[in-house]
């Protein structure tokens, strides 16, 4: 089974471009099931039920979300009642709507997306993501289980690749929106990469116009992030599973643009 795990979509121009682009990559590469994380996907910040549809109308099959999950109220419900959407598992379960893993049946296989959020470096005080890992294994109905770990450092991201290494068949890293080059099959048989990357504009900061970002480095003064418009890049890292085994056979990182 071939599963593509798409970076970050950064609003509707991100949006556009990855139902642009997304059709004719699966049927060059041959591409089963489709994971994407979203949670940027709206313009100014986060998800709403209009942009998480387009995505799964695109051709995405199951969206996968971060820190900024909850940044929009009108898409509570929506994350809560989705069947595919999936957002951070170390959120509180009692409080939180929506839910950090999801079994999809695609009528081959059962397919198991995890979420889990970093701790370091992130504005959370959410359930240590190990711990959770461990957790959310135990509730998985497949051998194919792909894990998105949204978080910020490198170190942390690298650790829990290791830490589910053979456990899971692979782990994308998300958040930082700049593509590693370390998409590889980790020792015990998982796929993995630190960072898949960004769905948007090319000369940005992280999808945002690049005076902004800059400006706001120079003066330490908050500052609406506006989009950047112009040549759009989609990075994504395909996975070639084993479907008897759940083991990654091949981990080969993309950029198109």
């Amino acid at each position: 089974m071939r599963i593509l795990c798409i970076g970050d979509v950064v609003g509707s121009i991100g949006c556009r471009f990855l139902r642009e682009k997304l059709p004719t990559l699966k049927k060059v590469k041959g591409i089963d099931f489709v994971m994407c994380n979203g949670e940027n996907s709206a313009d100014g910040n986060g998800i709403t039920p209009s942009s998480a549809n387009y995505l799964l109308d695109s051709g995405v099959n199951v969206i996968t979300l971060g820190n900024h999950s909850f940044r929009r109220k009108e898409a509570y419900d929506f994350i809560d009642e989705n069947p595919f959407i999936v957002r951070p598992a170390n959120f509180p379960n009692s409080t939180t709507p929506g839910t950090g893993i999801k079994n999809i049946d695609t009528g081959r296989k059962i397919i198991t997306v995890i979420n889990i959020m970093g701790n370091t470096f992130m504005d959370n005080n959410l359930d240590c993501a190990f711990a959770c890992a461990d957790s959310m294994l135990k509730k998985a109905e497949s051998n194919i289980i792909i894990a998105d770990f949204h978080a910020e450092a490198t170190g942390e991201k690298r650790a829990m690749g290791y830490y589910l290494d053979g456990r899971v068949s692979a782990m994308f890293g998300t958040h930082t929106h700049v593509q590693t080059s370390d998409a590889q099959v980790l020792p015990n048989g998982s796929g993995y990469i630190t960072d898949v990357g960004m769905t948007g504009t090319i000369q940005s900061v992280l999808g945002v116009k690049s005076e902004i970002i800059i400006n706001k480095f120079r003066t330490k003064l908050p500052a609406r992030f506006d989009l950047a418009d112009g040549d759009c890049k989609m990075e994504c890292v395909l996975f070639d599973i084993d479907d008897k085994t759940g083991k990654t056979l091949s981990a080969e990182s993309l950029r198109i643009e």
